[in-house]
């Protein structure tokens, strides 16, 4: 199907906020069932975590709220994503700057931060710092929300 909506959500290491994103989109769009309009991924700016599962802060709280964690190893970020997703969602300004230095810029538009399409400006804190994955769950799942709404507002579901 090659009118799929292609969504790359990205962090730092790739075994927190963009995991946990990833599995949060997931299981909201198979609840609308449009999981087969999605390919849903994530990767991670950085080579530190590269291999590594999920973090069990993420694993643990997407459990609390009966939300599947997608089974992922972390991988890094590439030029080559840059064309083959659509959406390119970083979960912080550090995020964003370091997809447009890997993809060699956003001619297209297509780099996003996720807390954006909740109507902030705001960063997605990364519970590797914080310990609060909690407050990380709330920003995710209402940037995610946002950009469910999002993509139906523009058509494209």
């Amino acid at each position: 199907m090659s009118n799929q909506i292609k969504i790359l959500f990205i962090c730092h290491g790739n075994i927190c906020r963009s995991t946990m994103a990833e599995s949060v989109m997931t299981h909201l769009v198979k609840q609308k069932h449009l999981e087969y309009n999605f390919i849903i991924a994530s990767a991670g700016t950085s080579r530190e975590e590269l291999g590594n599962p999920v973090h069990y802060g993420t694993v643990q709280k997407l459990r609390q709220v009966g939300i599947p964690v997608i089974p992922h190893r972390a991988t890094q970020m590439t030029k080559q994503d840059y064309e083959e997703y659509d959406y390119l969602i970083g979960m912080d300004t550090a995020n964003i700057r370091n997809i447009n230095r890997i993809a060699g810029g956003d001619p297209e538009g297509k780099v996003y931060k996720l807390l954006s399409f909740a109507g902030s400006g705001r960063d997605v804190a990364d519970p590797w710092y914080t310990g609060d994955f909690e407050a990380t769950y709330r920003d995710v799942l209402a940037g995610c929300e946002g950009l469910l709404k999002y993509l139906q507002q523009q058509g494209r579901i």
